[in-house]
């Protein structure tokens, strides 16, 4: 496995952790492009939002889908006035925009998805969730395939939530060349060790920055934990949320210590072609 070529420059990015109103799209719109403009006015390029930010997640209210979906068409694009706001904070801000949303396809799939909206007011549906949590799945439908979005010269791999517990998908991504991975997320209370434990293990698994965004506060059962946090590539919190409140958290992203660690620690050309494979001996 070769390693693409370190930025050439830091890149400042923020994740945030917030508590969107269920249902509430053009509101939670607003809402985003409130902490995007703060988010902005502290020198972020790149900037992060839970998990279904745009709906809330709360699985009820999105069951009953009243008006909590946007439309992407068979380009991907999404074109919704209802975020009219947040592409004007994107585009002064000069900043990308990754946020949560339930996404309608044009073959009627439903997915769990992140919006990507661009300075200059593009917004694509940049990634469909794989890897679907529980009663998820009564509602969406898979992802069936990754995506890596580049600011910058930065490669970041999109994921959501459940996708960053499983090694395989960060690796994925480390493996198409990437220098930090994206994980919009939704942990409700009583989570906070695995919270914190999963998105600091894939930094350091693929030696990449990590930028985890949540949920917070809210009503039972819809209640989460906050802590959103900004991993550098051996795993350490460069900036963590508290597990309540409102936060915008800024880190700046560092190509000399991505390129530092990963000359230390090599776990990404070092590991075996055929790991994982079938083939190995029975003991007895």
């Amino acid at each position: 496995m070769s390693l693409a070529p370190a930025p050439s420059a830091p890149l400042t990015v923020a994740t945030i952790q917030a508590d969107p109103v269920p249902g509430d799209l053009p509101g939670n719109a607003r809402r985003a492009a409130r902490l995007v403009t703060e988010a902005g006015a502290a020198g972020a390029a790149l900037v992060v939002l839970p998990e279904l930010f745009l709906s809330a997640y709360h699985l009820p209210v999105l069951a009953a889908d009243a008006g909590t979906d946007v439309a992407a068409d068979a380009g991907r694009r999404v074109d919704d006035p209802r975020l009219d706001p947040l592409r004007a904070a994107a585009d002064a801000a000069g900043a990308t925009v990754v946020v949560g949303a339930a996404v309608r396809h044009p073959d009627a799939r439903r997915t769990c998805s992140v919006l990507v909206l661009r300075p200059g007011g593009e917004c694509v549906a940049g990634y469909d969730k794989q890897h679907l949590w529980a009663d998820e799945r009564k509602i969406f439908v898979p992802g069936d395939r990754g995506a890596t979005l580049v600011v910058a010269g930065w490669r970041f791999g999109l994921g959501v939530c459940y996708d960053g517990c499983f090694p395989e998908h960060g690796r994925a991504a480390a493996a198409d060349g990437a220098h930090g991975y994206l994980c919009p997320s939704g942990y409700l209370r009583g989570s906070e060790h695995r919270r914190d434990l999963y998105y600091a293990a894939r930094a350091l698994d693929n030696t990449m920055y990590v930028v985890f965004a949540n949920s917070v506060d809210g009503t039972a059962p819809w209640c989460f934990n906050g802590g959103a946090a900004i991993y550098d590539p051996e795993g350490r919190a460069l900036v963590r949320g508290a597990d309540s409140g409102e936060a915008v958290l800024t880190a700046r992203l560092d190509p000399v210590r991505l390129t530092r660690v990963r000359a230390a620690h090599t776990m990404l050309i070092d590991r075996l072609p055929a790991q994982g494979s079938p083939g190995r001996a029975l003991l007895t």
